[in-house]
């Protein structure tokens, strides 16, 4: 015990000489030992709260694999003409260099963004008679439309449509040449904290749009969820499965839009704002849930049953709206669990 007494002291007084003769720099090397991590409001990923942007991208066989989707801080998936289906990928604590492939806008994608402020809005374009609807919204139109080549790339490795890349760097230097006031992320109607109780286990949850699957699939070895789709694993562009945290099954009514693409398919809208059922995904568990946004500028909230909200594990969220139940299949647990 005294050799330990020792031992503690000497360590002590060192630490306490170091300290001494470090430069003073507004706060002190203890503080910078003992500060605790700050987190993004958006996704709970370690990190800070930085400007929004949400960028459209491809979603078909050929667009895969998604560039910069793994940054993402969250992703939704909604329906576009042909029940096929699309994302728009919401960054903010991490900005990565390339991101694609990007793709046109919809309209519901400005129901979605308003509940992020005023955010910078990537897509490649739109048609002739809902282009107005965006200049109108509350957002930065920065669409490759209005944008140099420099910034919306072409991938040579890729095929039209799904072969243009944007330089997410580039453009945001852009927005801040242009003097524009971005949204940060900020404290969000989501909280991320322990897991709820009375939670379902599951090994896999299926939602389906008429020409598009996703399996959610968990593992227990591994301890985190990975996204299939029609039973192929879905990977970021270095290979590495995508492994969301959270994920948000948003049932919504799906109706057609007066506006529509070249081929004569009519836009379908996903309706976000209002109440609803769904299911939150976490930890290999899934949780009926209730969702409610009361107007567009509100955040989405999500509670259980008895109305109390429902936590988020911290990282990449993923929100699905679709309008028929998930398929889950039930997993066995163990003692080890």
């Amino acid at each position: 015990m005294k050799k330990f007494l020792a031992t503690l002291l000497g360590v002590s007084a060192i630490f306490v000489i170091v300290l001494a003769f470090l430069p003073f720099s507004g706060s002190s090397l203890v503080d910078e030992i003992f500060a605790q991590p700050s987190y993004n409001s958006l996704s709970g990923r370690e990190g800070v709260d930085g400007p929004i942007l949400v960028v459209k991208i491809d979603d078909t066989v050929a667009a895969r694999p998604q560039i910069g989707l793994d940054r993402a801080d969250v992703v939704y998936i909604e329906q576009v003409e042909g029940g096929l289906t699309r994302l728009a990928a919401v960054f903010s604590s991490e900005i990565p260099q390339l991101i694609g492939p990007v793709r046109s806008a919809r309209i519901t994608d400005l129901e979605i963004l308003a509940q992020y402020g005023t955010v910078v809005f990537a897509y490649s374009g739109a048609q002739p008679k809902f282009l107005p609807e965006i200049a109108a919204a509350n957002l930065h139109d920065y669409g490759a439309q209005r944008q140099s080549a420099t910034i919306y790339t072409r991938d040579s490795l890729r095929s039209a449509p799904t072969n243009m890349v944007l330089r997410a760097d580039l453009l945001m230097e852009k927005v801040k040449t242009d003097q524009k006031t971005i949204s940060q992320s900020s404290p969000n109607a989501w909280s991320f904290g322990d897991k709820p109780l009375n939670g379902l286990p599951i090994s896999e949850a299926k939602v389906s749009w008429p020409a598009s699957t996703y399996e959610f699939r968990w593992s227990v070895d591994d301890n985190q969820w990975s996204i299939f789709n029609n039973g192929v694993a879905n990977l970021s562009a270095l290979g590495l499965p995508h492994h969301p945290t959270t994920i948000l099954i948003q049932k919504v009514k799906i109706v057609p839009s007066m506006y529509g693409d070249k081929f004569g398919g009519v836009t379908p809208h996903s309706l976000t704002i209002g109440s609803g059922t769904g299911y939150l995904l976490r930890d290999g568990e899934y949780f009926a849930a209730n969702w409610s946004r009361p107007d567009a500028e509100s955040a989405t909230t999500w509670t259980a049953a008895d109305g109390t909200p429902l936590n988020f594990a911290r990282g990449q969220v993923w929100v699905a709206l679709v309008e028929k139940d998930p398929i889950f299949t039930a997993r066995l647990t163990t003692l080890n669990e």
